[in-house]
This record gives C-alpha cells, structure tokens and sequence, in this order.
C-alpha cells in the first residue's frame, strides 16, 4: 500500500466551486465548504473506525485563510491525528488546486464511532489504514 507520512495531508477530494456555492459577495460561502469538509471526513472515518455510523462529536476553530470563486477547482485534505478509544481525531486543510494557495484549515475534528443506539463503541485501532478493509461486509 501507499507509503504516505501520517503527518502529511493527502489532497483526495476535488470541488468545483459553482454558482450555487457562492455567497453575497460572490466567493465560495463558508456553510458550503464546512459541509464539504464535514462529508469528506465522515467517509474518512468510516473507513478508519470500520464503523458506518461515525458522527461528528467536535470541529476546532476554523481558520479561512482565503476564498475561492466561481469556477475555481478545490482540494480538500484530511489527515488522523490520533485514535481515542471510541474515536478519531483528524486534520482538514483546504487549498486552490491550480494554485496551491491555502484556503482553510481546522486543526481538530473529531468523530465517533457509535451503535444502533447511539452509544459510543470501542473500535480497537491505534494505526491509519490504507486499505478498505475495515468496512464490515455483508
């Protein structure tokens, strides 16, 4: 599998910026964004806490370093930080695609993985997986 450093953040997911995600002064609304993010880090942990029912516990600050326009291409990044015993926490940075420029970043986003009821659950990993393979089957 990849050989990619646990402090490095991988840039796996793309956005166009469209005219429905912009606000009032015509560059990319934040809510947009944040959901963008919120999404991508919930599929990510998924597949690292091999849970399907992970839900945002905590979002850090949110620190917008710059904007985007209609039309612009987006990267978004999540890296894990640590495990805990029923969660993840991670990092998500934002940038231009052609660019590189920095758009966002929040040092801390946790998720949790929980059961049918809504209790937190142990999921009994320490290390980042490249691999799918913690999605239960069947």
């Amino acid at each position: 599998m990849s050989a990619e450093s646990v402090d490095e953040v991988t840039f796996r997911s793309r956005r166009w910026v469209r005219p429905e995600d912009l606000n009032a002064h015509g560059t990319l609304f934040g809510g947009s964004l944040l959901r963008w993010i919120d999404e991508e880090a919930a599929i990510y942990a998924i597949l690292q806490l091999g849970n399907p029912r992970a839900v945002t516990k905590y979002m850090s600050e949110i620190d917008f370093v710059s904007s985007a326009r209609q039309g612009d291409l987006i990267e978004l990044g999540i890296r894990a930080v640590s495990f805990g015993r029923t969660s993840l926490t991670m990092r998500a940075e934002v940038r231009n695609m052609v660019t590189r420029a920095p758009i966002l970043a929040i040092d801390k986003i946790v998720f949790v993985g929980i059961d049918e009821a809504g209790t937190p659950v142990p999921h009994g990993y320490r290390t980042i997986t490249y691999d799918r393979d913690r999605l239960p089957y069947g």
